[in-house]
């Protein structure tokens, strides 16, 4: 375990955050990530910071945050959390670690500082058995600490007043929606989980995460999402929806939408609309202010996209997560129960082979036995190029569903795959497939 704190160069130490960091904390992340923003968003990111290092979270500690700190002044210099979750894989369970609030002052730049913070949350990624670590942020910079950007982050449509659908004369609303209460988080959490089948990545709240997103976090948090359920005229709950309890950009965002197995889409979307727009408005009326819009802030795809697809004249496409996966064949034999699954799917069940996939400085050997499979590791070598080759960290954006064989090709001719077998397979492995992940924050 990496032990703090640590004495660095030029007075510096490096040392874990306790709850009385909190102010100094807060005030550290306002100055770095929104210093230049109006009151809300500045509001918004203290709380976050203070529901991660003094107030109790379902996963993470005051001591999941790094500080540097500078040894003259007492002045925090640097800094870095980490926020452990679980997320899935085509259903399979694997345990994630999220860095977040990265950020050092200008004048301690160029030093090294993240990367000997990252070097520690990498350390406790591995003791903990993070087999993936997850984090958003800003283009490039996380490339450079093993990170690549391969699963989409957010993507909005937007309607305006215009676009909400009317009732008729007379007519009531068909799935009305009321705010959640304790008793229906666990018809929430299966509702959630049952709906995310078709992403290949989601993350996954038990009971206590659960009451956490409900009431735990502070209001004013950047995290907070108000959770209400939507029935049908008989009372019969059918689906659920989570949005923030403020407005952005002169709009009301809807960031989750989910529906039980066999709810039409078609039949509840409108409710929906109708509800997220009159929430927009009332919460304008109450701050002064005005609400032009509605979001539906669900991912590059959503069911409720290609019901109100001519309600929806913004498209804003989504940005991308990194994610890093430092021991590819311990992640890959993690997964194998999906992979199984899917081959079994496809036109090569049953499939009884291998072959050798080339990641140039390394490689991994896929075994097929009567459609089970094994994964070891295998070095390529300049007369020994395998089976297929991706470049980089390109083969990730195959593994999460990001791009295609193609797709990546397009980009990369490097990347190659030289029998039709193998790629029949690979592409029945790894089937492109969006994800929308809401992760803990």
């Amino acid at each position: 375990m990496a032990s703090l704190p640590q004495s660095l160069a030029d007075n510096l130490v490096l040392r874990s955050a306790t709850p009385a960091d909190a102010d100094a904390l807060a005030a550290f992340n306002i100055r770095i990530h929104a210093e230049d923003d109006p009151e809300p968003l500045r509001a918004r990111l203290d709380a976050w910071t203070r529901d991660l290092v003094a107030r109790p979270h379902p996963t993470a500690a005051p001591a999941d945050t790094l500080i540097v700190e500078d040894t003259t002044t007492g002045q925090i210099v640097s800094t870095t959390c980490l926020i452990p979750q679980t997320w899935t894989y085509a259903g399979v369970p694997f345990e994630v670690g999220r860095p977040e609030l990265v950020g050092t002052l200008p004048e301690y730049r160029n030093r090294g500082l993240v990367r000997r913070q990252f070097e520690v949350v990498h350390q406790w990624c591995v003791e903990r058995g993070q087999l993936v670590q997850a984090i958003t942020g800003i283009p490039w910079y996380y490339r450079q600490f093993g990170y690549e950007m391969t699963v989409n982050l957010s993507g909005t449509r937007i309607g305006f007043g215009m676009h909400v659908p009317g009732l008729k004369d007379g007519e009531t609303e068909p799935y009305p929606i009321r705010l959640a209460t304790p008793d229906d988080l666990s018809f929430i959490a299966e509702v959630d989980a049952t709906g995310h089948r078709r992403d290949t990545l989601h993350c996954l709240r038990d009971a206590a995460a659960w009451r956490y997103e409900f009431d735990g976090r502070l209001e004013t948090s950047m995290w907070h999402r108000i959770l209400a359920v939507i029935e049908n005229t008989a009372g019969e709950r059918v689906g659920y929806i989570a949005y923030p309890p403020y407005t952005m950009h002169n709009g009301q965002g809807l960031t989750s939408f989910e529906l039980k197995p066999g709810v039409s889409w078609v039949a509840v979307t409108p409710s929906v609309i109708r509800y997220i727009w009159a929430i927009g408005q009332a919460r304008a009326a109450l701050e002064g202010g005005s609400c032009d819009a509605w979001a539906l802030n669900l991912g590059e795809s959503h069911p409720s996209y290609r019901v109100a697809q001519g309600k929806l004249p913004v498209n804003w496409p989504p940005y991308a997560w990194y994610l890093r996966v430092p021991d590819l064949v311990a992640f890959l034999r993690v997964i194998t129960p999906a992979l199984e699954k899917r081959l079994a799917d496809s036109i090569a069940c049953g499939h009884t082979g291998e072959f050798r996939v080339s990641l140039y400085r390394s490689g991994v050997l896929f075994k097929f036995e009567k459609g089970a499979l094994s994964v070891e590791p295998w070095q390529p070598t300049p007369k020994a190029g395998g089976d297929a080759a991706f470049p980089d960290q390109t083969f990730l954006h195959l593994l999460f569903g990001h791009r295609t064989i193609d797709e990546i090709r397009q980009l990369r001719v490097d990347c190659w795959v030289n029998d039709d077998t193998v790629r029949i397979i690979l592409e029945a492995l790894f089937p492109k497939q969006m994800s929308d992940v809401w992760p803990l924050g």
